[in-house]
């Protein structure tokens, strides 16, 4: 997909990249699913320093806890509110809001609400696997599995 809202300057961080995207729904709304049970995402762009989706969240629908396998990154809030939990912190995002983080961020999002939700996620450099994990009920993290990027 080719995007007219440019992407590709490296020197970009991830949040501005998602923030910028996020307010221009023209860019993408022709392509967001809001009617399919499973979650919904798309790849809009990739190069050698940023990675872009846009992903789609019906009532009740979360990432499970997981990280970005070493890259960096921000999502922004399209459409509705999401909620983020790290291992230490609840917060909601709603519509203009965003969430930055490190290269060693662990994190859950979820669409708590009843009303459909969109968002933006930019990943820097792309991303090449993701770890999954849980946690125990004397609150220790345990890695459950790796999925590598090549599976997506």
């Amino acid at each position: 997909m080719t995007l007219s809202t440019p992407i590709a300057p490296a020197h970009l961080r991830p949040a501005e990249i998602a923030r910028t995207l996020a307010a221009a729904p023209q860019e993408w709304i022709h392509r967001v699913r809001l009617n399919i049970p499973e979650r919904w995402y798309e790849r809009l762009h990739h190069d050698e320093h940023h990675e872009v989706w846009l992903l789609s969240w019906m009532p009740g629908q979360s990432t499970g806890l997981h990280d970005h396998g070493g890259s960096r990154g921000a999502f922004a809030v399209a459409l509705g509110s999401l909620d983020e939990y790290d291992l230490h912190t609840r917060r909601t995002l709603t519509v203009g809001q965003f969430r930055e983080f490190g290269a060693d961020h662990i994190h859950e999002v979820a669409n708590t609400t009843q009303a459909p939700a969109v968002s933006v996620h930019v990943y820097s450099p792309p991303l090449t696997s993701m770890n999954r994990y849980d946690l125990t009920p004397a609150g220790r993290l345990v890695r459950l599995a790796v999925e590598r990027a090549d599976q997506w």
